[in-house]
This record gives structure tokens, sequence and C-alpha cells, in this order.
């Protein structure tokens, strides 16, 4: 039985996608663009700013204008954080569990705490996470091992004793680098790398609701 469950936030707790399309597409608006479909962005949303804006508009790193527009994509998601995204289905019920079992849960991501924070408070959830590792709030972000120690550390459990769930390859790897068992979701973004079934995840599921019995839930 685990002692904690741990998640990666965009496109394993929270569908994020939907606004994160929106604030590509008002970069696309303001080079008279039509906009992509957020459906065609959904993909490549757990790589951050950079998988968006090369998805969305061809750029990369040391592009001339690439920091321009990195910026300026922070500051529209900013803006519109939380309009359309919601709670994969299963997520909440599953808290409730944990919660009513007196065990801790928490969020583990790559996003800069500047929006994962005033994002769980807009979803309710800020208060609920017994810890909440960002980007930069470890020296290292994912797949290093760092952030998956600071939380356990936050939450005093032993890694082997914690459950990691995440929708991209970085997530298994860092939770593997510290000896936590690892969860992969299919319902996630996934990304345009190896298939999910290569990443070496100790489980993989369907749905957030197969993830209490994993975790000793019954």
């Amino acid at each position: 039985m685990f002692e904690a469950v741990l998640f990666d936030l965009d496109g394993t707790f929270a569908d994020t996608a939907p606004d994160l399309a929106a604030a590509l597409n008002r970069l696309r608006s303001d080079l008279d663009l039509a906009p992509v479909p957020a459906g065609q962005l959904r993909p490549f949303t757990s790589q951050g700013v950079r998988g968006m804006l090369k998805a969305g508009l061809g750029m990369q790193p040391g592009d001339p204008i690439y920091a321009e527009f990195h910026d300026r994509f922070l500051r529209y998601y900013s803006q519109d954080i939380c309009v359309e995204t919601t709670l994969f289905p299963g997520i909440d019920e599953l808290l409730g569990c944990f919660e009513r079992r007196g065990s801790p849960w928490g969020i583990i991501t790559n996003k800069a705490q500047r929006f994962t924070l005033p994002l769980l408070d807009q979803l309710g959830y800020a208060k609920r996470a017994a810890c909440v590792v960002s980007g930069d709030s470890a020296r290292r972000a994912k797949p290093a091992a760092q952030p998956m120690q600071l939380a356990c550390a936050l939450i005093a459990r032993d890694p082997a004793h914690c459950l990691y769930v995440g929708d991209d390859l970085r997530d298994i790897q860092a939770g593997r680098a510290v000896g936590m068992a690892t969860v992969a979701v299919r319902y996630g973004y996934l990304g345009d790398g190896d298939p999910i079934e290569a990443w070496g995840a100790d489980h993989l599921v369907d749905d957030a609701r197969e993830i209490a019995a994993l975790a000793g839930i019954h």
C-alpha cells in the first residue's frame, strides 16, 4: 500500500490544453494566421511553451523572434489561465479517497510556480494539496530527481512509499530516479516521442479511477 500519491499537473491532473491552445492561437492572430484546432496542439502540451511554439508556429529556441513570442505566449496564458481547464474524470474522487484515508497527495510539475499556484487556486485544490512542487521550486526540473526529492521531504514520506502519476516520459524517468512507483496515463497528452508502452512505467492506466486500486484503496 502506498502512503502518498503525487501527480504531474498538465495532462495528468488537469486538462490545461484548451487554455494553452487559446494562448497559442492569440499569437497566431497577432500574425494574421488562422487558429490551429486545439486537438492538433494537444499532444504537444506537456512539452510546455517550447512544444506549443514549435507545433503552432514552427518556432524553436534560437530563432530571432523566439524569446519575444515565448514571453508573449506566457503573458496571454497568465491572463486566461483557467477558462476551460478542468480536472480529468476521476481525479476528484481519487483525491477524496486519499484524503479520507489520511494520506497526502501533491503536485510535481515543470510548470512555473507563477502559473501553478494560481491555476490550482482557481480550480479549488491549492489548499488541499500536501505539496506543490513547480518547475522552478528545485534546482533542476523533471526528469531530474530534485523535484521528486523535494516533494517527499515536504510530505515526510519515503519515495519508495509514493506513487507518481504522469503523462510524459520525463515523469516516469523522474519517478524512477528516486525509486517511486510510476503510473503512466493513456488519457494524457503523451507527446510525439516513444509510445507510452516504451517508457518503463510500473503501471499503465486508461482512467484515473484505476489509480485507487494501485494505491491500495478499494
